[in-house]
């Protein structure tokens, strides 16, 4: 799509770089270190992680699909299936990276808001113990979800109980998890109490390029290394990733450019709610705001803003994702609900 109004509100991915990181980054290449992470940079960072999470061990990764095939690595066996929901990132947009680096077969559960409840777990564990299936063995969430929502701490906590009764395993995705704190007003230990292995999204959130696996057994991190190792995920110059992480968790950066992102989400759809034709298609928990409009008027706003269109329908309508980052302004918000505002007046003129 086009982007001739100046921001982009079709990523958070489209971002540029947090001053801050950029600064950390410059610092990190003063001199030499020590390769593959046995650096003090690198080791400062996995422990701020750590100490932030509850976490046992801490592994730097590239990108959010390595993070989630790691900490999914750590937990299955090739004849054990992954529970997750139809809508999942794990799901639609790794170009079946589970499937083809672990062997492993997804267990897909449609849900109306993203989330997975353990009753519709439920029904994917009437076979175990059948040598002819495949086994259930891990719950995969996404905290948020790819459409936006959130699980509430209650939620989550129900989803540990319920795997801890029923011998399942959890896996976070966390690709966002910062904007799930910043919409919950938790810590990031009060999420990742509620998971086996989880990532802590740093890209989507101000950093040039970093995601973290995070460990909550030493258990489960037995090995752990070779698995990064054997996966390509091991920086040799490690310290360029941590110095990322460790710039977003110096004065909870990561937080403060979190709840700014939903800020300007929520600010969004306060301006475009109770338009002519357009609806929420999902509540704003986060820093996606979800519109369902008609499928001329998306056609008129891709003229002049980068968004997504999410979904399309038989009626001639469509989902549309704006998202909003870390350095999205009130101006940049102002500019785009005015479009929507004057494209859905005109939209059948």
């Amino acid at each position: 799509m086009a982007n001739l109004s100046g921001k982009s509100f079709g990523s958070d991915n489209h971002a540029g770089v947090h001053p801050a990181v950029f600064a950390a980054l410059a610092a990190a290449n003063d001199g030499d270190a020590v390769a593959y992470g046995d650096d003090k940079i690198t080791r400062a960072a996995t422990a701020a992680l750590c100490a932030a999470s509850g976490a046992r061990s801490a592994y730097l990764v590239f990108n959010g699909t390595a993070a989630n095939i790691l900490g999914l690595s750590l937990l299955i066996r090739p004849y054990e299936g992954v529970i997750c929901a139809d809508t999942s990132h794990l799901n639609i947009d790794e170009c079946g990276a589970a499937e083809r680096v672990l062997g492993s077969k997804l267990l897909t559960v449609p849900t109306a808001d993203g989330k997975l409840t353990p009753g519709l777990i439920a029904g994917l564990l009437t076979h175990r113990g059948d040598e002819h299936r495949i086994q259930p063995r891990l719950i995969q969430i996404a905290q948020v979800t790819e459409l936006g929502t959130c699980y509430s701490l209650d939620e989550l906590r129900e989803l540990r109980t319920f795997a801890l009764a029923n011998g399942l395993l959890t896996y976070l995705d966390g690709a966002r998890i910062a904007n799930a704190a910043a919409h919950l007003g938790c810590s990031l230990a009060e999420i990742a109490a509620c998971a086996d292995v989880l990532s802590f999204g740093g890209t989507k959130n101000g950093a040039l390029g970093f995601e973290a696996v995070l460990v909550m057994s030493d258990e489960l991190a037995n090995g752990a290394q070779y698995h990064r190792k054997q996966q390509m995920q091991l920086a040799s110059k490690m310290r360029f990733l941590a110095a990322q992480a460790a710039a977003l968790l110096e004065d909870d950066l990561w937080l403060a450019n979190a709840r700014h992102a939903n800020a300007m989400a929520g600010r969004l759809a306060a301006a475009v709610t109770g338009l002519p034709g357009v609806e929420l298609a999902y509540p704003v928990q986060s820093n996606g705001v979800f519109t369902e409009v008609s499928s001329r008027h998306a056609q008129r706003l891709a003229s002049d803003w980068n968004f997504q269109v999410w979904s399309e329908r038989d009626d001639q309508r469509c989902v549309v994702r704006w998202m909003t980052a870390f350095d999205t302004s009130a101006a940049d918000v102002e500019r785009l609900a005015a479009a929507i505002r004057t494209t859905a007046v005109s939209r059948e003129t």
